[in-house]
């Protein structure tokens, strides 16, 4: 294994990666103990209706955004390390426009449609008026322009050094809510306010790294994707991926609020939260090694072995996480929580079979996409989730919260088996050049 420390891609990875652990595990710990401040103060219902009020909202972003940061890399990342940098202004030109876009319709849609649907989801007409103000930071939500161009810039560690500043935000005023027993109101304000800070001071710092390397200048709102071949396609095809995935996220907690009721959704937020941070080795190779391997030859072994020595290193860490939840995860959740959430243990010791399928695939969609094959994600995102929605209502009825996790962990997999099915094809094409 000493000799993969050799491979500079795999070094870069790592020191990428590294800055990015350190802000997620602490925003990881800072998130938990959000929840636990929140739920112990609101109790488990109406914990539940603020859950439902955020993913609305967070539902309706994934649904509109663009993933305008994978744009970023793939049209001004490889332009940029080879100093061309008017094609780095035009992906970030064409990025921001599509942040503003799809963020405005995002919202203006989520505003018009909630008075409609949103007693499906258990949103009644008592919490409607703040489900509709927590709309308004759509625009805001959707925009990832500003972390794809620090990522073209290798400036990974203010990724981290923001990563952490809406967490610990949030836990500390929670933690000051809790102890002056504040009610729904103000725990939804906190949120949004924390959210919308979260997200401006991103802004701040893409802007400021932009200025300080004299890349700003030239940089606006666009919709052309001139002498950007294929970007709309590519565009599009993002999109529709990154809304596929909103189904197990956000959809889902919307879903389980519908058939279940709010405290079910409650029990199924905590049990995804705790079971992320599992995924989190996975989910951080998965932002560093994207703008890696778009830079290396696919034709080469050499993108191959570094997908193989992540996937080796996400997996040592991310089994052990694992264990750790399931050894420690009925103590944690009563010691966290209280007496009220202990059913989420058993919710999610279905669940931690997600941060292990992460685990085995984080690299796929990424060489898929350097392969030039946005598509194949989507359409493994298709199948998997088309399962997904056919079962997750029996599986609900006959197995309460515990059903819900049983069809996330069965949509992964029959996403994860396409894409490699997908991926393995692409291999043979290359290597046979």
């Amino acid at each position: 294994m000493r000799h993969w420390f050799k491979d500079q891609h795999f070094r870069s990875l790592l020191k990428n990666t590294s800055y990015l652990a350190v802000s997620k595990g602490v925003a990881a710990v800072a998130s938990i103990a959000t929840l636990a401040f929140t739920g112990r103060s609101l109790g488990l219902e109406t914990f539940g209706l603020l859950i439902l009020i955020a993913s609305y909202a967070q539902a309706a972003n994934g649904l509109t955004k663009f993933q305008s940061w994978q744009l970023v890399i793939r049209y001004g990342g490889a332009a940029l390390a080879k100093g061309d940098e008017t094609s780095f202004k035009r992906a970030s030109s064409f990025a921001l426009g599509l942040d503003l876009t799809s963020g405005l319709l995002g919202m203006v849609a989520a505003l018009l449609l909630l008075p409609l649907i949103g007693s499906w989801f258990g949103i009644d007409r008592a919490i409607l008026g703040y489900a509709l103000l927590y709309c308004l930071l759509i625009p805001t939500m959707g925009a990832s322009s500003p972390s794809g161009m620090l990522r073209a810039l290798d400036r990974f560690d203010l990724i981290s050094w923001q990563g952490v500043v809406t967490p610990i935000t949030r836990a500390s005023l929670a933690g000051v809510g809790y102890w002056q027993g504040w009610g729904l109101p103000l725990f939804i304000a906190l949120w949004a306010a924390t959210d919308l800070v979260g997200d401006l001071f991103l802004w701040f710092l893409a802007w400021r790294e932009l200025k300080r390397r004299k890349l700003a200048s030239g940089i606006r709102l666009s919709l052309s994707a001139r002498d950007l071949p294929n970007a709309w396609p590519f565009a599009i095809q993002v999109n529709l991926t990154s809304s596929l995935m909103a189904a197990w996220g956000p959809i889902a907690r919307l879903i389980v609020g519908g058939l279940l009721g709010p405290a079910s959704a409650a029990i199924y937020r905590v049990a995804a939260s705790l079971a992320d941070s599992a995924q989190k080795p996975a989910d951080l190779l998965a932002k560093a090694y994207y703008p890696e391997v778009v830079r290396m030859d696919l034709a080469t072994r050499q993108p191959w072995q570094l997908m193989l020595r992540g996937t080796a290193l996400a997996g040592a860490f991310g089994l052990a996480g694992v264990l750790l939840l399931v050894i420690g995860g009925r103590p944690l959740i009563g010691g966290l929580f209280g007496s009220d959430f202990l059913g989420v243990y058993p919710v999610l010791l279905i669940m931690v079979g997600v941060p292990l399928l992460a685990i085995l695939s984080f690299p796929l969609p990424s060489m898929l996409y350097a392969l030039d094959r946005p598509d194949a994600p989507l359409k493994a995102r298709i199948v998997g989730t088309g399962l997904y929605f056919a079962i997750v209502a029996p599986l609900c009825w006959r197995f309460d919260v515990q059903g819900a996790a049983i069809a996330i962990v069965i949509g992964h997999v029959t996403m994860i088996m396409v894409l490699l099915w997908q991926l393995r094809r692409e291999h043979r094409r290359v290597r046979a050049k």
